[in-house]
């Protein structure tokens, strides 16, 4: 293991503090000892990306600033563009080490116990599997990588590290049967709909625990308890973003993908402000994100359009329909709509929204989603036989 000095131990202790005031209750004894014997700085490699421009920062070149950023309650970026060359400096983050207050906050939910076995989808950098290594003793987690490289350094850390955790190179999405059945499942990475495998994998009566992602929106928990026949169902929390599951992305990043030069838009007016359902109330975009599960939406700042200080844009994940919502910065109850497509899109966002309202505004907590034999996904509000309207693409409910 690699030697800690008192730079590292106060920066870990100032870190402990950190996170249980952001946790709000004290941490767990047998997590905080893992925390401390677990040192994340060894588990970084020697360049990270951090910030929202993803500045490139190396411990040989800046080794203060590198070790500030291990030991913050932050996500630091530890792979970008899936590891391949950066062509004409467009960076994207595709790994993360997840900041020290999630981290500790989904392994007290995922509530593990002597005995029990782990299987974690995600490997990253490998210290949230040598934390749950730490804690449930040798041959008890396994943890499941898509990138070869990260694999092969998430198994070097580990093992200098001296923590049995066995990483398997492969798809996540499939878990890992021969090490099954597990107690727990926990993601590291964020899905749209859960991979039948990861219930099938796990125990009558266990737990599944996975980051939540719509096009719409990417936060919330998912806990899901198995029902021992197929299914699963559970309630969300209101906490985390982390970076989608590779197996289910879509190519859409910006509305050129989605606008072409052939369309021709229909023009409408609303009065619903487009700020209020991708703005700043999550509450807002999480409900819109579960009734409307095949919607996408990014913000255009400044668009050369005259008169126009900035514009929504939403597009189905297929690419078929799309639409444009216009401010002015001036006017608040009347905003310009263009829409193509077989699907009118701002329509449907306009109907989830005025049921969010019409349910009393409820907050992500109060969701759940359940999981049938089938794989059909049902939301629900409080509880499973109270579904939310279905308006999304037939096959989610």
């Amino acid at each position: 293991m690699e030697p800690v000095g008192a730079d590292e131990r106060a920066a870990m202790s100032c870190l402990l503090h950190v996170v249980e005031e952001s946790l709000g209750v004290p941490i767990d004894p047998a997590w905080e000892a893992a925390f401390r014997d677990v040192h994340r700085h060894a588990f970084l490699p020697e360049k990270v990306w951090v910030g929202d421009n993803l500045t490139e920062c190396s411990r040989k070149a800046a080794p203060e600033d590198w070790l500030r950023h291990a030991y913050a309650d932050t996500a630091v970026v530890t792979q970008i563009n899936d590891g391949r060359a950066v062509e004409q400096d467009e960076r994207w983050a595709s790994c993360s080490a997840s900041a020290p207050s999630i981290v500790l906050r989904m392994l007290d939910m995922l509530d593990v116990r002597a005995g029990h076995r782990v299987l974690e989808i995600g490997s990253g950098t490998g210290w949230n599997a040598a934390l749950l290594a730490h804690r449930l003793g040798p041959g008890r987690v396994v943890t499941v990588e898509v990138d070869p490289a990260l694999a092969v350094r998430a198994t070097r850390s580990l093992e200098g590290a001296g923590l049995d955790a066995r990483v398997i190179h492969g798809d996540g999405a499939r878990g890992h049967a021969a090490g099954g059945p597990y107690d727990r499942v926990i993601a590291t990475c964020s899905v749209r709909t859960v991979p039948p495998a990861w219930i099938t994998q796990t125990k009558p009566g266990g737990v599944v625990l996975v980051p939540w992602e719509s096009p719409w929106f990417c936060y919330g928990l998912l806990r899901l308890t198995v029902d021992g026949y197929g299914g699963a169902s559970g309630f969300f929390s209101p906490h985390s973003a982390f970076m989608l599951m590779r197996g289910q992305r879509t190519e859409l990043r910006i509305y050129r993908d989605v606008v072409r030069d052939s369309h021709v838009p229909e023009e409408s007016a609303t009065r619903l402000s487009p700020w209020a359902v991708a703005g700043g109330d999550w509450a807002a975009q999480f409900a819109v994100g579960l009734l409307l599960r095949d919607v996408w939406r990014a913000w255009h700042e400044n668009p050369d359009v005259e008169g126009v200080t900035d514009r929504l844009w939403l597009a189905t994940t297929d690419a078929t329909s799309w639409a444009a919502v216009d401010r002015d910065g001036r006017t608040t109850d009347r905003f310009t709509v263009w829409e193509h497509g077989p699907r009118r899109l701002w329509g449907t966002v306009e109907a989830a929204y005025d049921w969010w309202c019409g349910a009393g505004c409820p907050r992500p907590e109060r969701f759940g989603l359940t999981v049938v034999p089938d794989g059909t996904h049902v939301v629900w509000l409080d509880t499973p036989d109270n579904p939310v309207p279905d308006l999304t693409r037939p096959g989610l409910t």
